[in-house]
């Protein structure tokens, strides 16, 4: 008897699958069905609902609170007044009838130069916001400040959470500053400042103090740890 013969009326045997309800299926070819398992929400899925308006650049969080508690903020064509309403990135968001979207963070750096105020308000004076005016649509605030006649880097962004940490005055954090005079520094100076300087507001601890390597001795670079601003001007 061969191996693929019949062994009985209506049966079949050998490597050949047999009919069963008009279909036919090759051994180890059966259809398996996928076990399917429900979509989880997790909390990168929604944001709450004051943090999506201030990423949007109208208003800090808890004026957002306020505008939700009065109305003023609708999602999805009904308004919403529950504090910590959460609402998806694909949701319509509309705040005194204007859509939102949360915008993305920005963070801009300025090489400010002298004569310009570190301000958000208009005033008499040039603010270093007219330097940064064009280069985004975004409400951008800055970090830390520089004097009027101070030069470097000064960080712009819209990133409301980083520019609080940044400028806690609770946290210390290191600052490095390259001073010119208009004349030498001299080496006992150097000395005397590297134990720390008192000022008005304390007692300044200096980590680092020394000449700018190649260039005169009327520049000097110094390296502390302080919440306090302008403290080299």
């Amino acid at each position: 008897m061969s191996r693929g013969g019949n062994t009985g009326k209506g049966k079949s045997s050998g490597r050949q699958g047999g009919k069963a309800g008009g279909k036919s299926y090759a051994r180890g070819n059966a259809p398996i069905r996928k076990a399917t398992t429900a979509h989880k929400k997790t909390e990168s899925d929604e944001i709450r609902l004051n943090k999506y308006i201030a990423n949007s650049g109208v208003c800090s969080r808890r004026e957002a609170d306020l505008y939700i508690q009065t109305g003023s903020v609708w999602v999805n064509g009904k308004p919403v007044t529950e504090m910590g309403y959460k609402v998806k990135l694909t949701d319509e968001v509309k705040f005194d009838g204007r859509t939102i979207t949360p915008e993305k963070k920005e963070y801009i750096l300025l090489n400010k130069p002298k004569g310009y105020v570190t301000s958000t308000s208009p005033e008499k004076s040039k603010t270093v916001m007219e330097l940064v005016a064009n280069a985004s649509k975004s409400r951008l605030k800055p970090v830390d400040r520089l004097g009027r006649n101070s030069m470097g880097l000064l960080l712009f962004t819209n990133d409301d959470q980083l520019e609080k940490k940044l400028n806690d005055y609770r946290v210390e954090y290191r600052k490095i500053y390259h001073v010119e005079l208009d004349k030498n520094f001299k080496a006992e100076d150097l000395e005397k400042l590297s134990k720390g300087i008192k000022l008005e507001e304390g007692f300044i601890r200096i980590d680092e103090v020394n000449y700018v390597e190649g260039a005169s001795k009327k520049e000097v670079g110094i390296q502390l740890q302080s919440s306090k601003n302008e403290i080299v001007r």
